[in-house]
This record gives C-alpha cells, sequence and structure tokens, in this order.
C-alpha cells in the first residue's frame, strides 16, 4: 500500500539527515504489554505438557490473538520471578522475620514427600453413578514416594488402596528413617490434608522442620512432579498395571532400582541418583579408563542391551567385547 516514490523519499531523507529524521517511537509499536508476557508464562508454568500453539489457540478463544512463534518466545523469557534452582526449596522465614531459601546441600538434608494416584487397566470410572468419582482400589492405587532432594534417589515409598491417611503417611516415613538410619532436617510437600495433624506431630518427634510448598508457585515441589512424570510415562502406562498389590509393589520396586541406579539424569550431567547420593563419579566416566585400553588393543567392541528382570521398559546398557 505503498509507493516506490515515498519509499524513496524516506531513504533520500534518511542519506541527507540521518537516521535523526525518521520518527522513532520510545516504545517499539510491536511490542505487547508486560501483562501479555505474564500471561503466557504463567500459563505455560501451571500447564507444563501445554505447548505454544495450543496456548496461541487458547488465548484466542478467550480474545487475545497471539502468533504461535511469539508465544514461543514469551514462554522463553526469563520471568519476573525466575523458577527456584535444582537444589532450592520453599523459602523458610527466620525469627527476625526474614524470608531465606532452604538448600539441600547433602543427600538426606531435604525430602520431598508427596502422593499420586496410579489408574488400573480398568481406569478411574466405575458404572455406578453414587461412586463416578471414586479415587481406590480397584480402580487405582494411590502411591507415596520420599524423594531425596540432593540426589533425586527414591528414598522410600508405599502403596495403598485408597487415599492414605496422615498417620499411614507417618508409617511411611519412619520406615524410610529406618531404612537410612537418620531423619532429613527438612521435608517439603504440599498442603493436603495428610501432612497434618499426625505428620506435623511426627515431625517434632523427629527434629524435622515440615516446609510447604507454595499453591501456584513453581519450582518447590518441581522435583518429585517430575518424578510422578517419569515414573507414569516410563512404567506405570507401559505395562499392565496390576490389581495384586503384592504385583503392584513388585512392579515399583523394580522401577525404583532401575531409576535410582540406571537411569541417567541430564541436571546431574548424565549421572544417576545413586551416584550422587553415595558421591561416585559417573558410570561411564569409571568405564572411560577401560574402554580406552579395549579400543587401543584393537579388539571389537559390542553394545550390550540387557533389561532389569526381563522388564522391556527398564534397559540397561553395557559396552562389552565383541565375542
Amino acid at each position: 500500500m505503498i509507493s516506490a516514490a515515498t519509499i524513496a523519499g524516506w531513504l533520500k531523507r534518511v542519506d541527507e539527515k540521518g537516521t535523526e529524521a525518521l520518527v522513532q517511537a520510545a516504545r517499539p509499536v510491536n511490542r505487547y504489554a508486560d501483562f501479555v508476557d505474564h500471561l503466557v508464562q504463567r500459563l505455560k508454568l501451571s500447564f507444563p505438557a501445554m505447548g505454544k500453539v495450543r496456548i496461541a489457540q487458547l488465548l484466542a478463544r478467550a480474545g487475545l490473538h497471539l502468533a504461535v512463534s511469539t508465544v514461543g518466545r514469551m514462554a522463553k523469557r526469563p520471568s519476573p520471578t525466575p523458577p527456584s534452582a535444582a537444589g532450592d526449596v520453599e523459602p523458610e522465614a527466620n525469627s527476625a522475620g526474614v524470608v531465606r531459601t532452604v538448600t539441600a546441600k547433602y543427600p538426606g538434608h531435604v525430602w520431598n514427600v508427596d502422593l499420586t494416584t496410579v489408574p488400573t487397566s480398568g481406569g478411574f470410572w466405575v458404572p455406578w453413578i453414587p461412586r463416578a468419582l471414586a479415587q481406590s482400589w480397584p480402580f487405582c492405587w494411590w502411591v507415596g514416594f520420599i524423594l531425596d532432594h540432593f540426589s533425586r534417589r527414591v528414598v522410600g515409598f508405599s502403596v495403598f488402596a485408597k487415599e492414605p491417611t496422615a498417620q499411614q503417611v507417618s508409617e511411611m516415613l519412619d520406615r524410610a528413617v529406618e531404612r537410612v538410619g537418620r531423619a532429613p532436617t527438612y521435608t517439603v510437600t504440599d498442603q493436603g490434608p495428610q501432612f497434618w495433624g499426625e505428620y506435623r506431630a511426627w515431625c517434632k518427634r523427629h527434629g524435622v522442620k515440615p516446609r510447604y510448598g507454595a499453591v501456584g508457585q513453581h519450582g518447590s515441589l518441581a522435583v518429585i512432579e517430575r518424578f510422578f512424570l517419569t515414573l507414569k510415562t516410563e512404567a506405570m502406562r507401559v505395562v499392565m498395571v496390576p490389581l495384586s498389590l503384592a504385583a503392584m509393589r513388585a512392579e515399583l520396586v523394580a522401577f525404583v532400582q532401575w531409576y535410582d541406579a540406571y537411569r541417567p539424569h541430564q541436571s546431574f550431567a548424565g549421572r544417576t541418583p545413586a551416584e550422587v547420593y553415595e558421591g561416585l563419579e559417573r558410570v561411564d566416566q569409571r568405564a572411560l579408563r577401560t574402554s580406552g585400553s579395549l579400543l587401543a588393543s584393537g579388539e571389537p567392541l559390542a553394545l550390550k542391551v540387557s533389561c532389569l528382570e526381563g522388564r522391556k521398559h527398564l534397559p540397561i546398557l553395557e559396552l562389552k567385547v565383541a565375542a
């Protein structure tokens, strides 16, 4: 809609007077208000599985039309309150009322405790209306996990036929303390009913400081929520979830063993939770000298892929000399 003569006139003006001759807005005309960035980032934090296309479509239905590429850029921009680092948990206020961040400084310092449901093959639904929303066996299992915040190692877990009570959660923690040999300094949980009452009494008996994740705040519960995502996508959704309690426990034991000892973590540069917990170097670094000597010897090598207890979704990789 602009003629060539107009563009030529603009270029001539720039050549004669420089960029000073141009009309310059104090704020880029194509820049959205800060609250738009805030909306996109809140959606991304609240629904991590939601991609930029879906966010753009959702905002368009609400009357705010943004390009998909614009949504992608906004989601990647640093937020005014950046999420906590890998070792940070919910802030704590000292006696003077000053808020500070509790940091997991060593294995066993901070434990994350949370519950989730795992649907069986029948799913959550039931055929009669009064119990259509029931979340209990045989339609699902309730599982509780205790995760070491520093290393991501599973400290303990329990399986429940229905939503557990604070007493049952405290008993799960007692078994974990007995297994590890000591209680943590802090526990981090959500604000569910299982983490009040008897749970608070348990913390007091063991000298543990309970911390609670803030509602809607990203970071404080991200570690164990990410673990639950791994549990469901890499284990529970690729097998037939058992109806037997013993079989369900066996599946979880196998997954925990594989998760702790064999699954590398990007946040730990490829180390496993067990290696971080025990202060070991990475397995492939320990094997580097051996593999280097094998390569120098000229022997052909082969990658051996096995599965933990025959479970194909729990792979174990080893470098061996080819027969």
